[in-house]
């Protein structure tokens, strides 16, 4: 019952000391992030640009077709491998539980990766590099990319999708 009563008088004391330091100290940090915010989205070079279409899943599925059917290079354990040609559109699609095609593009060129999804929400994670996208239905998200170094990189899920979410894993290669 103690927490229904009215606090004793002159319970409050002002901060003094250190503890103001420390309160300045976290209030100036809150203003120098806050500062950078605005500067990093229009400076840093991680951001996506916006780019966004509305799009049916069906007619982003019909668009994958053509472009696998157009670009097909391979097959890995049933997945297709595309080669699009450079400064042209790539798709990339997401449903429960894989990523498709997987991309075969070339250092130093640059290409629009169309990213959407089949079912439900799904997370574009592209690792070891620290680019992190919502791919959602009825969305076609396009990223300007241009790969700076050779190798094979993951597509991860990062929005949890369901049972299968820990198979969900894409490749970019890149030559």
């Amino acid at each position: 019952m103690s927490s229904l009563l009215v606090p004793a008088r002159g319970w409050f004391r002002a901060p003094s000391g250190h503890e103001r330091t420390w309160i300045g100290l976290a209030l100036c940090w809150c203003l120098v992030l806050t500062l950078m915010m605005p500067f990093w989205h229009f400076r840093g070079k991680q951001n996506s640009r916006g780019e966004a279409y509305l799009v049916t899943p069906a007619g982003f599925q019909a668009r994958v077709d053509k472009f696998i059917a157009a670009t097909k290079v391979g097959e890995q354990n049933g997945i297709p491998v595309v080669s699009p040609a450079p400064g042209g559109d790539a798709y990339v699609l997401a449903r429960m539980w894989s990523w498709s095609p997987i991309l075969k593009l070339r250092q130093g060129e640059t290409y629009r990766v169309h990213l959407s999804s089949l079912d439900l929400q799904h997370g574009f994670s592209l690792q070891p590099l620290n680019m992190n996208f919502q791919v959602m239905p009825g969305y076609d998200h396009v990223l300007t990319l241009t790969p700076t170094s050779k190798g094979t990189f993951t597509i991860v899920c990062n929005e949890f999708c369901g049972i299968g979410h820990s198979t969900m894993i894409g490749k970019i290669i890149v030559e």
